[in-house]
């Protein structure tokens, strides 16, 4: 079983494609730290070249690119990050059930200065957040994710990130089968019709995730 937090689950390539950011955005991130501590996670790879990105890592990632497309400044989020972890007492703050409640306030408080993003001067911090949190997938009891919604496929097809499947590559949440198990045989040239037989799924499911997928070439 895939540790959350010490094994790696992705590459940061994986991570940037997957989470569909800049892999130069992502290196400085994985790079940054917040009051001496790394602003994301690593791990030391088994052999070079092997995943370094564990998952919570991922949905660090998640919360940190929820944060800059709201207009917030890296020098307010490393300030804020680390206000939420010694509030915490986590070096995983960030993805922490608590962040969706208290959280935010702190990250007010020494992050922003007051409720609303520099991008929206009417809609308040939380509500704009409020995506952020619904893509981070808790067991019930569990103060962190254990799996992580990818916000740039469609709600009639949430496609996650889980560490139990797919050894962390996208599924898609209704029936865990990879994402590109499903592009490689729409690529290939099988009807949608067939391809939504194969995995019960709907002709329109497959069409709208075959539109919606771009994957790293393996």
């Amino acid at each position: 079983m895939i540790d959350r937090f010490t094994d790696g689950l992705l590459t940061p390539a994986e991570t940037a494609s997957y989470l569909d950011i800049p892999q130069s955005t992502l290196r400085s991130w994985l790079e940054d730290k917040a009051a001496g501590a790394p602003l994301i996670h690593q791990v030391r790879p088994v052999r070079g070249g092997q995943p370094s990105v564990p998952f919570i890592a991922v949905a660090e990632v998640h919360v940190l690119r929820s944060l800059r497309s709201l207009g917030l400044g890296m020098s307010q989020i490393r300030e804020a990050a680390a206000a939420v972890r010694d509030a915490f007492d986590t070096p995983y703050g960030l993805t922490s059930r608590r962040f969706a409640t208290e959280g935010v306030d702190i990250f007010i408080a020494h992050g922003t200065g007051d409720h609303h993003s520099e991008r929206d001067d009417q809609t308040p911090l939380p509500e704009l957040l409020s995506d952020c949190f619904r893509c981070l997938i808790r067991e019930p009891g569990d103060d962190f994710p254990s799996s992580l919604r990818l916000r740039q496929y469609p709600e009639s097809v949430p496609v996650v990130i889980n560490p139990g499947f797919g050894q962390g590559r996208p599924v898609v949440a209704a029936n865990r089968v990879p994402v590109k198990a499903i592009t490689d045989l729409w690529e290939a040239g099988e009807t949608v019709e067939d391809i939504a037989y194969d995995f019960s799924m709907t002709p329109e499911q497959v069409g709208v995730l075959c539109r919606s997928t771009v994957l790293p070439v393996h």
